[in-house]
């Protein structure tokens, strides 16, 4: 079984890293769950009887690994979800594209989500959905991207970038068909904590892959 990667945890929340390819919560496919995982091993750790609460506040696409907080407590799974809707919560995502890109911008579109995909449509049928980007590094036809989600819609960076003739690598989903992991990863994640006057802030970066074609840590 998966072992968890926890980069913190307290009564209130705790902080994982979500491994490629792993669901943030269970679906009909039966297959191994973040939020479960994280269950069990409170549970586990904390020797809790019965059903433990987490609280699952954002989520990740399955492909993409990287940061998350989840709640220990109802108190904290609602102090989070307000940080999230007031966006005052820092998500910031490192990807590799293909293409010619600006090097920094904004990317405002209009999303709806349909059951496998999402399509940009028009302000009247869609939702907002708002990034910024910046491109760190680039080698051949690849660039190595820095984005601050502002919004939070269903496939919003794969969709957005796409878009816009610059596919991700690996994502089968809305650019060309590869046998690779897609390269999105979730490596910056801010927020204040929901109980404590502290300011957390967890930096990780990706590993292998194409990743280490760029020094993206520097």
């Amino acid at each position: 079984m998966t072992k968890l990667n926890v980069l913190y945890e307290d009564n209130h929340i705790i902080v994982v890293l979500k491994p490629v390819n792993m669901l943030c919560q269970s679906d009909n496919t039966k297959d191994l769950d973040l939020l479960t995982m994280v269950k069990e091993y409170v549970k586990e750790k904390y020797h809790k009887p019965g059903n433990v609460y987490i609280g699952l506040v954002h989520r990740l696409d399955r492909p993409v690994g990287g940061i998350m907080v989840l709640a220990r407590t109802s108190k904290a799974a609602s102090r989070l979800s307000s940080l999230i809707r007031e966006h005052q919560m820092t998500k910031e995502y490192l990807l590799i594209c293909r293409g010619k890109l600006k090097d920094k911008g904004i990317m405002e579109d209009y999303i709806l989500k349909e059951q496998e995909k999402s399509r940009i449509v028009d302000a009247k049928t869609g939702k907002y959905a708002k990034l910024e980007y910046e491109v760190l590094q680039r080698k051949n036809n690849l660039n190595l991207v820095k984005v601050n989600l502002i919004t939070g819609r269903h496939h919003q960076i794969r969709l957005q970038f796409a878009h816009r003739n610059v596919p991700l690598v690996g994502d089968n989903l809305y650019g060309y068909k590869e046998k690779m992991p897609i390269s999105l990863f979730a490596y910056h994640l801010q927020f204040k904590h929901p109980v404590k006057d502290e300011i957390m802030d967890f930096v990780v970066y990706p590993k292998g892959f194409l990743w280490s074609e760029f020094d993206y840590e520097a």
